[in-house]
């Protein structure tokens, strides 16, 4: 039995650099992607901040759902999370890094039984380790006539 599924989403070019993102069956609401000035005029998050957010969203969820599951009272959590872009070998700006600070609120007389919770909290986030271990994407263009 596999345990693989799929996600299906769309994107529609709605103008200049914006995307209108339909998230298919899920029952989303569409949203607008775009890219920074100058390319674009800034209507949505760009694709580098809806990285940061699937990472950021995965671990704090995961940290979330373990420290539940070991009966820790979470009253509240925050998560900042901080892209450092750069230039690679070839002088394409690329994300080298991604750094996430995870800030659950919990009473002082259950710090301790968070221990076990912060040592394994990492390895169930599906994006953040499919990001470390790298991902295979297949890139295939099928021109339209217009």
């Amino acid at each position: 039995m596999s345990d693989e599924s799929t996600i299906d989403l769309s994107l529609t070019l709605k103008d200049n650099y914006a995307f209108t993102v339909d998230f298919g069956d899920a029952g989303l609401p569409p949203m607008t992607i775009d890219e920074n000035p100058p390319l674009g005029r800034n209507e949505g998050p760009n694709p580098s901040r809806m990285l940061a957010t699937a990472v950021a969203g995965c671990l704090a969820a995961s940290l979330l759902f373990c420290l539940r599951r070991s009966r820790v009272d979470v009253a509240g959590m925050r998560t900042d999370v901080r892209v450092t872009n750069g230039r690679n070998a070839k002088g394409r700006l690329r994300v080298q890094k991604v750094d996430v600070r995870l800030a659950p609120s919990v009473p002082a007389d259950q710090h301790e039984r968070m221990a076990r919770c912060l040592e394994l909290f990492e390895d169930f986030c599906v994006v953040s380790a499919a990001v470390r271990d790298g991902i295979a994407i297949d890139v295939r263009v099928d021109t339209q006539p217009s």
